[in-house]
């Protein structure tokens, strides 16, 4: 996808509809070789460009015809070609030719099948370099803003679902122990903020990306008089990049891009390793219907989160193409190498999965069922509550925390001892310890009253759980 010349001719060697001289033929006396063919040929993927591609042709089309460049009957005829063009290939019937390597190629020669020679003015004042520039860049933003509304769509399934659980209690974990008893609609608010995190940085990257690389041409600018913020706005950017040079060579965008979907990759691989865990009998802590779940050709008891499972996993695909795309730009001088061919597939890829992994997620989470008594059973198991002992006594007894953790470690090893949970311990044994402890000390002590005293911002408490769900139904409203 690439000119070797700042821009090309007003009227360019023409493909011929059969196969014949390459557009880039006249340098050239001999047909490339089948396997040079093989390696250069980009149809198979960048077709997905058609309607960006399309959309840029005409915007420069248009600007053409303005400045005095080509003339109007010129535009029009090109314009109505395009049109044409773009209703085959909605209609299925577009011939796409891998003897014209890529988009821009087959657009062009379906062009001139259609008008006729006029078709080779279109190409004045541009190249391959900025045309796929802005192709791509065109593509990765509507990407983000595809991701960016599948996200909130999976936030506000989260948010369905915590509001109907704020005070459903269940352990809360460091180290997959129990650690403190929490509330299951606080537990997935936590991952509404993880993937508004995610979303913003879609945002960011999207403004940054929204410069207009057309009419940098091959790398140098163009001799013509275009109008580069007539076709920037046209095509819904904020300005034309400043310099040619960068902008064909640029691939932040796509990286930027990548290093979001990766983040949030691992953001709902998270969430669906959870479920799997949760799903198990030894947690039982929710259930999923037949929609999410698959069986066993053998084990006929079995029933598979393998949805979460396929969602946990593609976050090798989207760092993977990450991290092929940086190793493809690592290197490469300014400005277009055929390298940067190489940048679509792992975007397309990465993008596919993310969107899959999204729409799945959001499914599941619909979906999923918790069983509240299961839930609230192992949220006192571990001695969750010991923080909360110790925080009594040093509310209640003005003791220094060290010195009421040392106590509460202490009523958690003779819990131990005697086979009981905390709330179980006898108020003579307690006593024992420190003999200022009441009996109110055991009010505090259930996890339904650890829950309710995390008063503070952003705590698990129900009414601080309502209170962000409030604030994030207005965010998304």
């Amino acid at each position: 996808m690439t000119d070797s010349s700042s821009d090309a001719p007003k009227t360019p060697a023409a493909p011929n509809a059969s196969g014949g001289q390459a557009i880039w033929g006249g340098r050239f006396s001999d047909k490339p070789a089948e396997l040079m063919q093989a390696i250069n040929v980009s149809i198979g993927f960048d077709r997905r460009l058609a309607a960006q591609d399309l959309a840029g042709s005409r915007a420069h089309a248009a600007m053409l015809q303005k400045t005095g460049i080509i003339t109007s009957a010129d535009a029009e005829a090109i314009l109505a070609g395009l049109e044409t063009i773009g209703q085959e290939i909605a209609a299925g019937s577009f011939p796409f030719r891998e003897e014209f390597e890529d988009i821009h190629m087959n657009v062009e020669a379906r062009l001139r099948e259609l008008i006729g020679p006029a078709a080779g003015r279109l190409h004045t004042a541009r190249s391959r370099n900025d045309q796929i520039a802005l192709d791509f860049r065109m593509w990765v933003r509507e990407a983000c803003d595809r991701t960016a509304a599948q996200i909130r769509a999976l936030q506000k399934a989260l948010l369905a679902k915590a509001e109907v659980h704020a005070a459903t209690v269940m352990p809360g974990f460091t180290h997959l122990q129990p650690a403190q008893p929490v509330t299951f609609g606080h537990h997935l608010m936590a991952y509404v903020e993880m993937f508004g995190r995610d979303a913003s940085r879609f945002a960011d990257a999207r403004a940054r990306m929204n410069e207009s690389p057309l009419g940098a041409a091959a790398l140098a600018g163009s001799p013509f008089p275009i109008d580069r913020s007539m076709t920037a706005r046209a095509l819904g950017f904020d300005r034309p990049a400043a310099n040619s040079l960068d902008a064909v060579a640029d691939r932040d965008f796509a990286l930027e891009a990548l290093a979001a979907a990766t983040i949030c990759a691992v953001h709902l691989s998270r969430l669906a390793e959870e479920i799997v865990i949760w799903m198990t009998p030894q947690f039982g802590f929710i259930t999923l219907s037949d929609a999410f779940t698959t069986g066993s050709s053998i084990m006929p008891q079995k029933k598979n989160p393998d949805a979460a499972e396929l969602v946990r996993a593609k976050v090798g695909r989207l760092l993977g193409s990450f991290t092929q795309l940086a190793v493809v730009m690592k290197g490469l001088p300014l400005t277009y190498s055929k390298d940067m061919q190489e940048d679509k597939v792992p975007t397309f890829e990465a993008f596919d999965a993310l969107d899959l992994s999204l729409a799945a997620m959001a499914g599941m989470v619909a979906d999923m069922q918790p069983v509240v008594d299961t839930m609230a059973k192992a949220a006192g198991a571990g001695y969750s509550t010991a923080t909360d002992l110790a925080d009594w006594l040093v509310r209640e007894l003005d003791l220094p925390f060290r010195d009421a953790h040392h106590i509460t470690g202490a009523a958690v090893k003779r819990a131990e001892q005697l086979g009981c949970d905390l709330p179980g311990l006898p108020i003579d044994e307690l006593q024992a310890l420190d003999p200022r402890i009441t009996g109110s000390v055991y009010q505090v002590l259930t996890p339904a009253a650890s829950v309710a005293s995390r008063t503070s911002h952003g705590g698990t408490a129900p009414d601080q759980v309502r209170a962000q769900i409030k604030r994030w139904k207005e965010v998304l409203a």
